[in-house]
């Protein structure tokens, strides 16, 4: 069975720092794109961030330029999300996904983790 699992979430004060993993089993991520989006409540999901299945590309939503860094480790079989200087407006689930075709805005992401709550508040 084919699945993403998120970790990594939990509440932060503002100006705080969290790292998101996420864990694939069932299939390799050496030739995937790794994607992570975010809903907060009563908005829509967003993109916020994905990078190639080589680590050497990556994108992120303006939002969250200059304060989240995405990575990943293929020998683990995991990707990563560092969320730095976390804003109030940060709060919402988060969540992995995977896809076998370039990373990118378009992108069908085929693969989709539960989600990992994140929320910021002091």
């Amino acid at each position: 069975q084919l699945q993403l699992v998120e970790s990594g979430g939990g509440l932060v004060q503002p100006g705080g720092s969290l790292t998101l993993s996420c864990a694939a089993s069932g299939f390799t991520l050496d030739y995937y794109s790794i994607g992570w989006f975010r809903q907060a409540p009563g908005k829509e999901r967003e993109g916020i961030s994905c990078i190639s299945s080589n680590g050497g590309i990556t994108h992120y939503v303006d939002s969250v330029v200059g304060r989240f860094t995405i990575s990943r480790d293929n020998a683990k079989n995991t990707a990563y999300l560092q969320m730095n200087s976390l804003k109030p407006e940060d709060t919402a689930v988060y969540y992995c996904v995977a896809d076998s075709t370039r990373c990118g805005k378009f992108t069908l992401w085929k693969y989709w983790g539960q989600g990992t709550q994140v929320t910021v508040s002091s």
